[in-house]
């Protein structure tokens, strides 16, 4: 602890103390080339916050990862919408309001998640109160502009915005709102304009559509470091081990 961070002004009375501390002592099992450790969850009593700054100082982020942000795994039962009632929702639990460059790192991050853990194609939708310019606004024009960077960043993907929800996962809505969109209303994964936007639609999902909510998911951190909500289950803590031991054989 003290050799990484030294230059930042830690002391080895300063590491001593860190060490004693189970998240800290974890990510730097994580960081042990020799160590068995391969993966990391937190946050049952943690906040997000604990989680992510020993994560960022001691693992830093993966090589080619400009933007560390989280999303969730949302499995809505008996849903036809997105992957059978499966998506990822992002980001609901890191970056406050990012600008147009920071969204479409999430939204690619975000993609190859999916494919890594669902492993079917990734369908992403920016949301935005607007589709197709039906609003014009700073709000709407962020997400126009993100999206533009996602199509010029990743011309494979699927990808489209600015959409409503409503126009982002039911096709017949998408036929009337956004007429020859890529998506076709059959998104899976949804990229939210701001964390509160991302966090009120995922505790509403989980609530009222009974879905099983997975997360905060970390992507961008060089190894798998997870997050829990404080108000987790233990069904949630087996959920989130079982995706990361997934993200560390990929």
């Amino acid at each position: 602890m003290y050799e990484l961070r030294k230059e930042k002004g830690m002391t080895i009375e300063k590491a001593k103390e860190l060490v004693k501390d189970p998240v800290y002592y974890g990510m730097l099992m994580l960081k042990d080339k020799n160590s068995k450790a391969d993966g990391l969850v937190s946050g049952a009593i943690h906040s997000t916050s604990d989680t992510l700054r020993p994560a960022l100082q001691i693992l830093k982020t993966a090589p080619g990862t400009k933007l560390v942000s989280a999303f969730f795994v949302m499995d809505v039962p008996n849903c036809t919408y997105g992957e059978n009632g499966t998506f990822i929702y992002g980001d609901c639990g890191l970056n406050q309001n990012p600008n147009a460059e920071e969204l479409s790192e999430i939204a690619i991050s975000s993609s190859r998640s999916f494919e890594q853990l669902v492993g079917n194609t990734a369908r992403v939708a920016m949301l935005s109160y607007s589709t197709y310019g039906s609003a014009k606004s700073e709000l709407t024009e962020k997400v126009i502009q993100a999206t533009k960077l996602v199509k010029e960043k990743e011309p494979s993907l699927i990808v489209d915005g600015e959409l409503q929800v409503d126009a982002a996962i039911i096709p017949k809505i998408a036929e009337v709102k956004a007429p020859g969109s890529p998506v076709k209303g059959n998104a899976n994964v949804l990229i939210f304009p701001d964390l509160n936007a991302g966090n009120i639609a995922y505790k509403l999902t989980q609530r009222l559509a009974k879905a099983e909510a997975y997360g905060p998911l970390c992507q961008g951190i060089a190894k798998p470091v997870n997050d829990l909500s404080r108000g987790c289950s233990s069904e949630d803590i087996a959920g989130v081990i079982a995706i990361t031991a997934v993200q560390a054989q990929k």
